[in-house]
């Protein structure tokens, strides 16, 4: 993987995100959440669609066989028209990527590597051009998991008293309705949005050990951007999801 190592060229980059989202509340939105990215002002995140939720398996009964990374793999024709061919779209110009984004529910993690696959093949599908320009990332279990690594964001808007979570939110079983628990009147869209916008990403990443699947999405794109890894967002030795892990490897500088 070669980086860019010129600081003075960098200026001359701008670097455009294209989210595919399956979520109603980060379909509207999740772009919030890269803001201490785009502070830089070197790159912009922004939803280019909703898209659907894929299960690790296909339907048979919907297989479509299609020449896919040099083998027959069975991807149906509509997975393929919502998310390849749209990724395709924004990936047409330069410095451009796209990030698939998916909740990974407690009752699919079992099968995090099957969904992760799912989404891959359909990516890999794109010219080898833009393959290493397309990746695949979790919130895990929820979007709403990173807000209780934050309770100031959550007391800002919610005028609550909480204190930070103490553990790994992406071990949360359910973090909406954890939140819900603490906090009934909680509404997923207009107190989401609120609470992303105050949302401290540094912070929800200062424990080197915790948020795995959130840190391998930023480390990724801050790879994609040729920007050297440092303690922010504990980057350099935080942990990294195992699962979406290799596509950091694959960074095209």
């Amino acid at each position: 993987m070669s980086s860019r190592t010129n600081t003075d060229s960098q200026k001359y980059h701008y670097f455009q995100f294209g989210l595919l989202v399956t979520g109603e509340t980060e379909a509207e939105h999740l772009p919030k959440l890269f803001k201490s990215l785009m502070e830089s002002g070197w790159c912009t995140f922004k939803v280019l669609r909703r898209v659907p939720q894929l299960p690790p398996d296909y339907s048979q009964k919907k297989k479509k066989k299609l020449k896919a990374t040099g083998t027959n793999k069975g991807i149906p024709d509509k997975y393929i028209q919502q998310i390849a061919w749209e990724a395709r779209k924004h990936l047409n110009r330069p410095d451009t990527y796209v990030i698939m984004v998916d909740d990974l529910e407690h009752d699919r993690r079992q099968q995090a590597q099957q969904v992760f696959e799912r989404y891959r093949e359909i990516l890999d599908t794109l010219p080898a051009t833009q393959r290493t320009h397309a990746s695949v990332h979790f919130l895990v279990n929820m979007l709403e998991a990173y807000y209780l690594a934050d309770a100031n964001a959550i007391n800002a808007v919610l005028g609550t008293s909480l204190a930070d979570y103490q553990g790994d939110v992406e071990d949360i079983r359910h973090p909406k309705n954890y939140l819900g628990n603490l906090y009934p009147n909680f509404k997923e869209k207009e107190h989401g949005g609120k609470i992303l916008q105050r949302l401290n990403v540094e912070h929800v990443l200062s424990c080197p050990d915790t948020c795995k699947s959130l840190r391998t999405l930023f480390k990724w794109s801050v790879l994609c951007m040729g920007q050297p890894l440092s303690d922010q967002y504990q980057l350099l030795n935080g942990k990294v999801f195992d699962i979406t892990r290799s596509q950091l490897d694959y960074t095209d500088q």
